[in-house]
C-alpha cells in the first residue's frame, strides 16, 4: 500500500519516537489545537500512521498512548508512566518558552554508574539536568544522586558535551528536581532547584534580575558561573 507522509506526520513520528511514550491528549495540544475539530483530526491522523504500522499505541491507558513501532517498552508497563511524567514536565515548560536541546533519559556520561537524568533541556537560555521524582526516597538516596552530579562535574567532561556554547565559557546545568517532596540535600559545586513543577520553577524566578549567578566560590573558575534567566 503506497501512502505518503506530510511534515506533521514526520513531526509526530519524530516525537513520540523522542518522548518514548505520548498520549493522544497531548498530541492534540502540540500539533492539532489550532484545527477546527483538533480531537477528531488527531484521532484520523494517528488511527492512519498506525494501520500503515509506523507507530505502536496500547490502549491500556485513557486517552490512548502512542509509542515507537521498535519500542522495548510492554504495553501495560510502568515505564509508560514514567515517559508520560516527562512529556507533562516538557508541555509545563511549552506554555512559557520551548525548550531547545531537548534529551530525554539523557546519559552524558556515557557509563553505567554516571548521571542520568530524566531530561535534559535549555530552557529561556538556561541549561537544566531535570530529575522527576514521582516517588517518595530517603534523603540518603537523594543527595547519593547528587554527588554523582558533582562526580561529573570535578571530572571536566561536561565541558565538552555537544550543547555547550562555542563562544563562552562552558556552563555546567542546573539539577531541577520536580518533586513534591523537599529533601534536605545540598552541594557547594552545583546549583540544586527543587520545586513541585514548571510554574512553580517560573514563579520562583519571575522578576529576578537578569544575570549570571555565581554557585558557591569554589565553582568560579570552573563552570563560569550558573545561568538562571526565566523571565
Amino acid at each position: 500500500m503506497s501512502f505518503r507522509l506530510s511534515q506533521r506526520d514526520k513531526d509526530i513520528m519524530g516525537f513520540i519516537n523522542q518522548f518514548r511514550a505520548v498520549d493522544r491528549n497531548s498530541l492534540v495540544e502540540l500539533f492539532f489545537k489550532q484545527l477546527k475539530s483538533p480531537v477528531n483530526a488527531c484521532n484520523s491522523v494517528m488511527v492512519r500512521l498506525y494501520r500503515f504500522g509506523l507507530i505502536e499505541r496500547t490502549q491500556q491507558y485513557s486517552p490512548t498512548v502512542y509509542l515507537p513501532v521498535d519500542a522495548k517498552i510492554k504495553k501495560n508497563s510502568q515505564k509508560i508512566l514514567h515517559f508520560l511524567s516527562i512529556l507533562d514536565v516538557y508541555k509545563q515548560m511549552c506554555t512559557y518558552s520551548t525548550p531547545k536541546q531537548v534529551i530525554v533519559e539523557d546519559k552524558p556520561t556515557r557509563r553505567k554508574g554516571g548521571i542520568e537524568p530524566d531530561l535534559f533541556c535549555i530552557f529561556k537560555g538556561s541549561p537544566f539536568w531535570i530529575e522527576i521524582q514521582r516517588n517518595q526516597y530517603s534523603e540518603q538516596k537523594m543527595q547519593a544522586k547528587i554527588n554523582l552530579y558533582e562526580e561529573f562535574f570535578f571530572s571536566d567532561e561536561w565541558k565538552s558535551l555537544h550543547w555547550q556554547p562555542e563562544d563562552r565559557a562552558a556552563i555546567f546545568p542546573s539539577v531541577l528536581l520536580i518533586t513534591p517532596v523537599r529533601y534536605a540535600v545540598s552541594s557547594d559545586y552545583i546549583r540544586i532547584i527543587q520545586v513541585a513543577n514548571i510554574h512553580e520553577l517560573m514563579e520562583k524566578y519571575k522578576g529576578a534580575p537578569k544575570q549570571t549567578k555565581e554557585v558557591g566560590s569554589r565553582t568560579t573558575s570552573s563552570s563560569g558561573g550558573i545561568k538562571i534567566n526565566l523571565t
